[in-house]
């Protein structure tokens, strides 16, 4: 049996820049907030009347762990939930004043992070890189989505 040669995997390579997000983000940007839990804010900071279910389709996140990055968002009072005065059953997410600002903080430090990230591609190349990215993770969204429905 021959070895394989893992630097034509992308699910290796989608794991090794996963790491190394996952590095810089906790020396860069913040030990507190995880990039999931920037994405909702993020999707909060620009949309009105989302609830849990909008905001973790549109940041690609699975309902068990949208559940779970809300509940820590508002255990940290950076986002709360208040009733839909549309839909009683329905719940709204909201930032908190205090959400705002660590989205404000958190953006300008990501803002950052990503320049050392990309910094080994010219910039064209960085955005044909994250353009790939997109298709191929629009692409698995979709698979997923129908997967589920």
């Amino acid at each position: 049996m021959s070895e394989v040669d893992l630097s034509t995997h992308p699910g290796h390579l989608a794991r090794r820049l996963q790491q190394a997000h996952y590095l810089l983000w906790n020396s860069m940007v913040s030990e507190r907030i995880t990039s999931p839990q920037f994405a909702v804010l993020n999707a909060l900071v620009a949309g009105d009347d989302l609830d849990q279910r909008a905001v973790g389709e549109q940041v690609g996140l699975d309902r068990s762990t949208i559940a779970e990055v809300v509940t820590r968002l508002e255990r940290g009072g950076l986002l709360r939930r208040v009733r839909d005065p549309r839909d009683g059953r329905r719940y709204l997410l909201r930032l908190t004043s205090e959400g705002a600002d660590v989205h404000r903080d958190v953006a300008r430090r990501t803002a950052r992070m990503n320049q050392v990230f990309l910094a080994p591609l010219e910039p064209d190349e960085r955005r044909v890189l994250l353009d790939l990215m997109r298709r191929v993770a629009d692409a698995a969204e979709e698979i997923r989505a129908a997967g589920e429905g």
